[in-house]
């Protein structure tokens, strides 16, 4: 991460500024600027409707969320804290005394220019400025590490924020496991730095040895892999060792038990939860939002709203091989510098999946994320 303080030029969303709706006739306009014009004057883009601004005393910052500028807050009279969720146009932010504020976003911060879907996430650490009992506006984000993050109609979608490890739960059963939304959870891990943690619930509805091709697979690439039952409580005191102290976050498809998972370890969070559909075999939309969670035996967890499709953010095709482990050993033992692994003559990745050492279905999920919507 760098920064630069100083005073920085900005761009703004564009319509920030309501332009007043001059009453003037076109032809009274019209002779105006005629005039204007033979005076030598310019019209410029400056003014209270331009889209570029000067903001003094902010930073330039390139951290896990792109590059961005980063207004400054006034210390003295803001307090640092936590933001435990998002909802609306408010967010939940947790001071360091446990006093929850119901808090605003600064206008500043809410226009300046950005490819974030929304500029406070859960799992952030603000400056706020509390206002009234228990409100407050946020006037700053800090820097951020940690983050998930998906592509959302062109924009990043900021799932959470100043995470250790990423908890990706699927199901035995009940939906149906999708390797493949695995994969795609994984390469975020790989490329974020965040340690993933493979999570396969509702293993009490299926023949567990029916799971350990797969699960071998991802153990064999130095992935912890968990088996659990939210039913039965099977494996969940390795799930709570493995949350002691963390701050993590818990994601996967709907109706894989993310909430049940966390309702048992965690006695009285009483998280909503909701069977899986009959009809479609899918889960239904339970968590509407993400949050941010102290737990009882130390650190944090983030319950996250259920996937059905995540699309990987900033990550170009020529990349995607570097964040899946297996292929990283003979990638530059292709023939062509610009082995693209799918389709060229000797390729050390091909000839490694046809000898077996590369798991051929994984080695399909590369194909369809390198091909499809890694961009």
């Amino acid at each position: 991460m760098s920064s630069n303080k100083r005073k920085v030029r900005a761009d703004f969303r564009k319509n920030r500024e309501a332009r007043p709706r001059d009453k003037r006739s076109l032809r009274q306009l019209d002779d105006e600027a005629t005039a204007d014009l033979s005076l030598g004057e310019r019209v410029s883009g400056k003014g209270d409707i331009t889209r570029r601004r000067t903001v003094t005393g902010a930073e330039v910052l390139d951290d896990d969320s792109g590059t961005h500028v980063l207004p400054d807050a006034d210390r003295s009279v803001c307090r640092l804290g936590r933001v435990l969720r998002v909802q609306g146009l408010h967010s939940s932010v947790r001071d360091k005394s446990g006093a929850t504020f119901s808090c605003a976003t600064r206008r500043l911060l809410k226009t300046l220019q950005t490819d974030q879907r929304h500029v406070v996430a859960a799992g952030d650490v603000v400056w706020f400025r509390p206002e009234g009992a228990n409100e407050g506006i946020i006037e700053c984000v800090e820097p951020r590490r940690g983050v998930v993050s998906r592509s959302s109609r062109g924009r990043q979608h900021v799932l959470v924020a100043n995470v250790d490890q990423v908890i990706i739960v699927t199901s035995a059963a009940e939906p149906r496991l999708k390797p493949n939304l695995i994969d795609r959870l994984l390469v975020t891990a790989e490329k974020t730095r965040i340690r993933p943690v493979l999570c396969i619930n509702k293993i009490d509805l299926v023949e567990p040895a029916d799971l350990l091709p797969l699960a071998g697979v991802y153990a064999q690439l130095g992935y912890e892999v968990l088996l659990t039952s939210a039913t039965t409580s099977i494996g969940l005191n390795r799930l709570r060792d493995c949350l002691t102290g963390k701050e993590s976050v818990v994601t996967g498809q709907s109706g894989v038990g993310k909430s049940s998972l966390l309702n048992v370890i965690e006695p009285g969070l009483d998280r909503r939860v909701q069977a899986v559909s009959n009809e479609t075999e899918k889960g239904r939309h339970t968590t509407s939002t993400a949050e941010l969670i102290p737990l009882s035996f130390g650190g944090y967890v983030v319950d996250t709203p259920g996937i059905r499709q995540f699309q990987l953010w900033n990550i170009i095709p020529e990349e995607v091989a570097s964040y899946f482990r297996e292929l990283r050993p003979y990638v530059s033992n292709c023939r062509f510098p610009d082995c693209t692994h799918t389709h060229e003559a000797d390729c050390a990745v091909k000839d490694a999946v046809a000898d077996g050492w590369i798991d051929a279905r994984r080695y399909e999920s590369y194909v369809q994320i390198r091909e499809g919507d890694a961009n």
